[in-house]
């Protein structure tokens, strides 16, 4: 032992060259290291000038008429705030529990990070706050680590560090905090204060009270284990850890912190999900209109993204009445749901047709893949009806999770009714509800934009309209009693219901209010079928209907969104009008790029006296014809025309609901047009249809919001027009005539129109 200690004592200075050498070259590796890492040897850095320069990807967002800010497209949620914009709580909070030092640092903060390692690893002080400033922070926010080894750790550390120090060299303390706050990851693809403060307190972020901002504040530590929603009381613990905090940095009394640590988290939680929240059919077709847009600009040398850009978008939506209009929907739906399948009990076709179902396999994704493996339809029909796996499926009670096969769920949502609602201003086009089916998130098929069914009864106003406007007066009578039409093989439309109307003849005003089908069609014979269809044509309504006479019973198919254009001439004068749906587009800097408006078609489909005529008449349906229940049964009082619909076999019921300035359409039925309603009674658009809009004028006129809409009143019409309507709704057959009639005969004819 001597021996060795007097080794050592002689041998001091050169041990301890050896051991300083051995530390200087360690340091002079370290330094190189550094050095490489700088220079981009383990991956480029960004320069002072790409650091000045980057920009955020930066979500559109898509505002009501009323700007309630109601969805976005982004591929990360974020929306950029001025530091002005901060609270200074929330500032507070921020530097607290995360940079004590930010202000006195220029960007690495060497005696923190002793503190913090101390205190942590010593005394298990988790209120010391992170190891990392806020502008390390920022540098990992804008250029993430890729990898995530732990041999890469050291490196990604120094690489942050660079950054950081060419961060504050670029920008003011002020700006690193503006960037930080506007970057910085809440989890759920949510970046930034701004949209946290949007998604889980439904404010603005000037608006946020004390607790509110250190809640947000405390997530950043671990975005899933301190989110609020999923883990409230871990999110409260963590939010009273930083109010402790700022109470020590001095931004809070004891008093202060005390009094704010008794709060509750109060969450007013609101995702914008592309499936979910208010109007997802709507925001659907802005983007898809957008994009069009964008198209157009960007072949005139701009560069806008939908997701990236931060455009801001004005549409022509009400929220209000958006809101009551699905509320509407679901009480309706889900009554009418539960009618629909008492109505076929055990035999319905969604249990018992068996080919239709198969029919509808054969158009699934999981069919066709069975398919390119090679195996028969019979083969794959089993697969499909015998593997289970635990499904959720949405009902209108809500959601419920059991095992079930491909075909059960293909059974389950067959026999869902489905529907498409929509309110327009027709004084200046603006969409103001936009209902495009019952669930997006499992129906994406929007039946106002791009589905078109046969429409009905509805088509009937546009065939009397002609017949007016062609000089046939509204006391013309028709005979009720059903002919057989020889040159149409043997067509013989038919009426509803058991009345016997053989000996009864119908003027115009009744036959359209009751919508009495032999009536129409014999008005569509003395109108001409080719002016009727040049009269649709005139009133908006683009696509090819059938030149026959079934027409005159709503045969052709057409567009929610084109029927809504053609009844806008009735208040008019005759002029139909382009719904729209984007109002506004700006900058995230709110400077104007796009405005919109509709015009009015420059010539009118028909004289201001048949519009007045017509207006009149369809008054008539809802005082005492087919949509009377929306003064017997809903009790509205409002001054109100309409026309319900119903299709061959009940197939689609629809409801027209026109009101000075509102034009309102419902169309419910089912996506598979193999299955229709049991029953008239029960699919009839009185019973259907009618209802949506019934419901919703109800809550309307509660509200006195809404009192210009539901209080106004058509212009009174003409003395002319008054005196034309001016006889008798039925007139019955004479003796004679009924002495020579066969009432169980059909009249047979040539049809001649």
């Amino acid at each position: 032992m001597n021996k060795k200690l007097s080794y050592l004592l002689q041998h001091k200075s050169k041990i301890l060259k050896i051991i300083g050498f051995g530390i200087l070259g360690i340091c002079a590796l370290f330094l190189l290291f550094i050095g490489s890492v700088q220079v981009g040897v383990w991956g480029k850095i960004p320069s002072k000038k790409e650091l000045s320069n980057f920009q955020y990807q930066i979500a559109s967002e898509v505002f009501t008429a009323d700007s309630v800010l109601i969805g976005k497209y982004y591929l990360y949620d974020r929306q950029p705030i001025l530091y002005e914009e901060f609270p200074e709580h929330l500032k507070q909070a921020l530097i607290s529990i995360e940079d004590e030092r930010f202000y006195e640092h220029s960007g690495i903060d060497f005696k923190s990070l002793m503190r913090v390692g101390l205190k942590t690893i010593l005394m298990g002080d988790d209120a010391s706050g992170g190891g990392s400033t806020i502008t390390q922070q920022l540098a990992k926010n804008l250029y993430p680590r890729k990898e995530r080894k732990k041999t890469n750790l050291v490196v990604d550390k120094i690489k942050e560090m660079i950054i950081a120090k060419r961060l504050e060299s670029v920008f003011t303390k002020d700006e690193v905090l503006t960037n930080y706050l506007n970057t910085v990851s809440f989890g759920d693809n949510t970046f930034g204060i701004e949209s946290a403060s949007l998604k889980f307190y439904n404010s603005r972020t000037e608006n946020l009270s004390i607790t509110q901002a250190a809640t947000l504040v405390g997530m950043l530590k671990a975005t899933y284990g301190y989110n609020p929603r999923l883990f409230p009381e871990r999110s409260l613990n963590r939010r009273n850890l930083v109010i402790s905090a700022m109470n020590a940095n001095g931004f809070l009394s004891e008093e202060e912190k005390n009094e704010l640590s008794k709060e509750e988290l109060n969450l007013d939680y609101r995702d914008f999900d592309y499936n979910a929240g208010i109007a997802p059919y709507f925001r659907e077709e802005v983007r898809k209109e957008m994009l069009r847009w964008i198209k157009d600009q960007n072949e005139n040398g701009t560069d806008y993204n939908v997701y990236t850009s931060g455009l801001k978008i004005y549409t022509s939506l009400n929220f209000k009445m958006q809101q009551l209009a699905e509320n509407a929907m679901v009480d309706h739906m889900t009554k009418l749901q539960g009618d629909f399948e008492k109505s076929y009990g055990k035999n319905a076709p969604w249990i018992k047709d068996e080919k239709l179902l198969e029919k509808i396999a054969r158009r699934t994704g999981s069919y066709k893949k069975f398919q390119k493996r090679g195996l028969s339809h019979e083969q794959i029909i089993d697969s499909l009806s015998n593997d289970k796996i635990e499904r959720t499926f949405s009902t209108w009670k809500g959601e419920e999770k059991r095992m079930a096969s491909t075909m059960d769920s293909i059974q389950h949502y067959t026999k869902f009714l489905n529907t498409g609602s929509l309110a327009v201003d027709p004084t200046n086009g603006d969409i103001l509800v936009w209902i495009g089916g019952v669930n997006f998130e499992h129906y994406k098929y929007d039946h106002i934009s791009q589905s078109k069914r046969q429409v009905g009864s509805t088509f009937k106003p546009i065939v009397y309209t002609t017949a007016l406007d062609q000089g046939i007066t509204p006391c013309t009578y028709f005979s009720a009693q059903e002919v057989e039409y020889e040159n149409l093989k043997g067509w013989s439309p038919g009426n509803s219901g058991d009345k016997d109307e053989a000996y009864l003849n119908y003027s115009m005003e009744e036959g359209l209010s009751n919508s009495v089908n032999t009536v129409a069609v014999k008005v569509l014979e003395k109108a001409g079928t080719g002016n009727v269809l040049e009269m649709a044509k005139a009133m908006g309504i683009p696509e090819k209907l059938p030149n026959e006479p079934s027409i005159a019973l709503g045969t052709g198919e057409i567009k929610i969104l084109d029927l809504a254009q053609a009844y806008t001439s009735y208040v008019n004068n005759g002029k139909h009008i382009k719904p729209i749906l984007i109002k506004k587009i700006t900058d995230q800097k709110d400077s104007v790029l796009a405005e919109f408006k509709s015009e009015l078609s420059e010539r009118p489909a028909f004289s201001n006296e048949t519009g007045q005529t017509m207006i009149e008449m369809m008054k008539s349906t809802v005082n005492s014809g087919t949509a009377s229940r929306l003064r017997s049964t809903y009790g509205l009082e409002n001054d109100l025309a309409g026309k319900t619909g119903t299709t061959q076999n009940n197939k689609d019921a629809w409801f027209v609901a026109l009101m000075p300035s509102l034009v309102h359409i419902t169309w419910v039925g089912l996506d598979q047009h193999e299955i229709g309603f049991s029953s008239t009674s029960l699919g009839q658009g009185a019973n259907a249809a009618l209802p949506l809009f019934g419901l919703w004028m109800q809550q309307l006129n509660k509200d006195k919001e809404f009192d210009p809409l539901t209080k106004a009143s058509f212009p009174k019409p003409s003395s002319a027009v008054r005196e034309a309507l001016d006889c008798d709704p039925v007139k019955r057959d004479g003796f004679f005539k009924r002495l020579f009639k066969n009432p169980n005969k059909k009249k047979t004819k040539k049809f001649d129109g």
